[in-house]
């Protein structure tokens, strides 16, 4: 996950409100119920010590969500009576709405709640042309369309020799239809900069399209077993989207567990564990954090100081590096700071045993 949006949140000093609230119900009682969310986040950050200012602003905020049509959720982070980010999420947050006070945004649920959701173009594909639809978790678009040439695309059954020619002209309809296809799929690909490209259509129309497709594009083409009437559509480009990040996550933990075996120099190219990662994070060497959000380093206290660098295992580290102020904070978001502060990036991951602890990392150098 790129974590640049998380610039905002690292430029102010906190204690922060880390809100996370669930909008994936609808019914006729919603905007009512949303009011009620907003009072029960406010309470609990009052209850937490957060000012009255910023209970106000982020009450505020989620009542202005009482219309809302958003399909997961939203969270918000605010300080001194500011909402200063308020992303939306892929998927609702887990066990419902809630609220934190914490000197650090409380950001790693959003590497599961708001990160890795792949963009796709669905490209409804006939003989004539065919129509872009751009999809993600947050919904769906219209991306353009293209028209091939309208005539000859029927073939006959006669076995006549006009009829046979007749024949031909409209394989080289279809042919140049699918060059055309594949043409303005590539060019939406590098507009929308998708993830996944889903071909829907009969068996030949979605294989002629492939074939003419840009090589580079081959490994992101999925071909929907379904078409564009079936109910099952929509089951077909979720399964591929989730397949997708599935593939993306085993990739990274098979690159974290070869580069954790040490050289023959005894170097290695990933660390795990809490020490390893906090004098990772000073030196800027953190390429991309892998973070297992139920794993037991996860909310392991470390302290930080006031600039992203400044994290160390136990307090009078900071001091003998200089730092006069210093706060407890959850390791996990610790090292997020510091990763957004050096344009590192960040992977939540389900394995049971990697990394050991629920923390590792990816180095940019040994």
């Amino acid at each position: 996950m790129d974590l640049a949006f998380l610039h905002p949140l690292y430029e102010h000093p906190g204690p922060w409100a880390s809100v996370y609230v669930d909008t994936s119900r609808h019914t006729e009682d919603t905007p009512h119920e949303r009011q009620l969310t907003a009072r029960a986040m406010a309470k609990q950050l009052a209850d937490q010590g957060a000012d009255e200012a910023t209970c106000r602003a982020v009450q505020s905020a989620i009542e202005d969500l009482r219309h809302s049509s958003e399909p997961h959720g939203r969270a918000l982070f605010a300080r001194a009576g500011e909402v200063i980010l308020d992303p939306p999420l892929a998927r609702p947050p887990q066990g419902g709405d809630w609220a934190e006070w914490a000197p650090l945004p409380r950001v790693t649920p959003l590497l599961e709640l708001a990160g890795e959701d792949p963009v796709c173009v669905v490209a409804y594909v006939d003989r004539k042309g065919a129509d872009f639809e751009l999809r993600s978790a947050l919904g769906r678009e219209q991306a353009g369309s293209v028209t091939g040439r309208q005539w000859p695309v029927h073939r006959t059954s006669s076995v006549d020799w006009s009829e046979r020619h007749f024949q031909l002209r409209v394989e080289n309809t279809w042919e140049h239809n699918a060059a055309e296809i594949a043409d303005a799929l590539a060019v939406c690909q590098e507009e929308t900069r998708a993830d996944l490209l889903i071909l829907v259509g009969d068996d030949r129309e979605r294989r002629s399209v492939h074939e003419r497709l840009p090589k580079r594009l081959h490994d992101l083409v999925v071909e929907a077993p379904h078409g564009s009437g079936s109910r099952l559509l929509d089951e077909d480009v979720e399964r591929a989207r989730a397949e997708h990040v599935a593939r993306q996550a085993e990739a990274e933990l098979e690159r974290f567990r070869a580069a954790r075996n040490p050289d023959d120099e005894g170097r290695a190219g990933a660390v795990e564990g809490v020490p390893a990662l906090v004098e990772a994070a000073r030196e800027h060497r953190i390429d991309e954090l892998l973070i297992r959000p139920d794993g037991p380093d996860a909310h392991r206290e470390v302290w930080i100081g006031e600039d992203p660098d400044q994290v160390a295992v136990r307090r009078t580290d900071l001091k003998i590096l200089g730092e006069q102020h210093s706060w407890p904070a959850r390791a996990d978001d610790a090292l997020i700071r510091s990763a957004v502060a050096t344009d590192a990036a960040a992977l939540a991951v389900a394995e049971r045993e990697v990394p050991t602890g629920g923390l590792g990392a990816l180095l940019r150098w040994k």
